[in-house]
C-alpha cells in the first residue's frame, strides 16, 4: 500500500470582508494523495481552487482565516500551527507553493542565486554560500536548466525561463508535497510543454513525492495528473482518474466544463461548445442545498433545499448529486445521441489525438 503524503479533512476556511461578512470560499474540503501520485484541481475563477492552495499550507493571514480541519503531511499535522514554526519548520521542506503569475514575483534588482541563499538560509542560518552556489548548480543541471540562468537577473530570463527558475527555487529544498496554482498559464505553447515535463522529471527523480496542479483546464490535467478533483463555490463536486474526469465525467458541472472547452479528439472537432448558463452563488449567503442547482440543467425541486452529500462509487469515484449515476448516464446518452442526429459541417482536416504525454 502506496504511503500517503497528504490528507485533508474537513477543511474550512474563510475570508472576512472589510464589513466583517464571512465568505467561505473552502468548505469542508477532504482529500487525499499518495506518494508518486499527482492530484489536479480543476474549476472556474472564483470556484475557491488558489484558496484551497493557500489554505493547505497552514500559513494563515488576513483576510483569510482557520476555522476547521486537518491538514496532514506525511504523518505531521500542520493545522493550527503557530504561523512561525510552519515557515520555519514546513514550508519548503514539507509542502511548497508555487502561486499564479509567480514569474513576476522576482526582484529585478537580485541575481536568480541570491533567491536561493535567501531560501536554504531561511531554514538553516549557518549554512556556506559556497557551498549554496555549489547545490544550486548541481539542481540546474539535473534539471537541464542553464547554469548561467544563476548569475543573471530575472529580466534577462525570458517568461518560460522564469517560471521554470521559480520551479526550483521552490523545490530547492526537496518538498514532500509540491502545490503548483495554474504554473503553465500566460506562457507559449512550448513553454507550456517544457514547465509541464519539468514537473514530471522532479517527479521522476523524487525531488517532490507528490503535486497538487491546479488549472482551469481539465484537458491539461490530463496531461498531467493522475487525478482530477473539480471543484464549485468552495466545494468538491467531483473526483476520479484523469481518464475518467475528461471522458466520462458524471457530475452536471463537471460534464458543462469539458463540454465548453476545445477538445482535439476524434469525434470532437464538430461538436459545438455550450456555455455553462447562469454565474456561481454568493458565498457570503451560500444556497441551502445545492450550490449548483440554480445553473444545472437537470435540477430537482429537492435539489435546491438539500444539501449534497459527497457520495462514492464505482471504486474510488467520488460526486456531490442528488440525481443517481445512472440517471445522469442515461440523461447524458439521450443528449449524446440527439446531437449525433443533428447535422453538422464536415471538418476541414483530420482529427489531432489527445494522447497522454508531452
Amino acid at each position: 500500500m502506496s504511503k500517503t503524503m497528504l490528507e485533508v479533512k474537513g477543511l474550512t476556511t474563510k475570508y472576512v470582508t472589510r464589513f466583517h461578512e464571512d465568505v467561505y470560499a473552502v468548505d469542508h474540503v477532504s482529500l487525499k494523495i499518495e506518494q508518486g501520485k499527482s492530484l489536479g484541481i480543476a474549476g472556474e475563477s472564483g470556484c475557491g481552487k488558489s484558496t484551497l492552495a493557500l489554505s493547505l499550507m497552514g500559513y494563515y493571514f488576513p483576510p483569510l482565516h482557520y476555522m476547521s480541519g486537518d491538514i496532514i503531511v506525511d504523518g505531521k499535522n500542520i493545522s493550527g500551527m503557530d504561523p512561525d514554526d510552519v515557515r520555519k519548520n514546513v514550508l519548503g521542506t514539507e509542502i511548497a507553493y508555487i502561486p499564479q503569475a509567480a514569474m513576476n514575483a522576482l526582484n529585478p534588482t537580485r541575481k536568480i542565486h541570491k533567491f536561493i541563499e535567501d531560501v536554504i538560509l531561511a531554514h538553516d542560518p549557518k549554512a556556506n554560500k559556497k557551498d549554496i552556489y555549489e547545490m544550486a548548480k548541481g539542481r540546474f543541471a539535473e534539471l537541464g536548466l542553464p547554469l548561467e540562468a544563476l548569475d543573471k537577473h530575472a529580466v534577462e530570463l525570458s517568461g518560460g525561463m522564469k517560471q521554470r527558475v521559480v520551479i526550483a527555487i521552490s523545490t530547492i529544498l526537496k518538498p514532500k508535497v509540491l502545490i503548483a496554482d495554474e504554473p503553465s498559464s500566460a506562457l507559449d505553447v512550448t513553454s507550456q510543454k517544457m514547465v509541464i515535463k519539468m514537473l514530471r522529471d522532479m517527479m521522476d527523480r523524487g525531488f517532490i513525492q507528490a503535486m497538487i496542479f491546479i488549472t482551469h483546464e481539465l484537458p491539461l490535467l490530463y496531461n498531467v495528473t493522475d487525478d482530477i478533483m473539480v471543484m464549485y463555490a468552495g466545494q468538491i463536486v467531483e473526483r476520479g482518474s484523469a481518464k475518467q474526469m475528461v471522458f466520462d465525467p458524471v457530475h452536471p458541472y463537471s460534464r458543462g466544463l469539458m463540454n465548453s472547452i476545445l477538445v482535439p479528439e476524434e469525434g470532437t472537432r464538430d461538436v459545438k461548445l455550450t456555455a455553462i448558463p447562469g454565474t456561481p452563488p454568493n458565498l457570503k449567503r451560500p444556497p441551502a442545498g445545492c450550490r449548483f442547482a440554480e445553473r444545472c440543467r437537470y435540477a430537482q425541486p429537492a435539489c435546491r433545499y438539500n444539501q449534497m452529500p459527497i457520495i462514492d462509487f464505482e471504486d474510488g469515484r467520488t460526486y456531490r448529486c442528488g440525481i443517481s449515476v445512472p440517471e445522469l448516464r442515461e440523461i447524458y446518452r439521450k443528449e449524446d445521441e440527439a446531437n449525433a442526429a443533428q447535422p453538422t459541417e464536415a471538418p476541414t482536416d483530420g482529427p489531432v489525438r489527445l494522447t497522454k504525454g508531452v
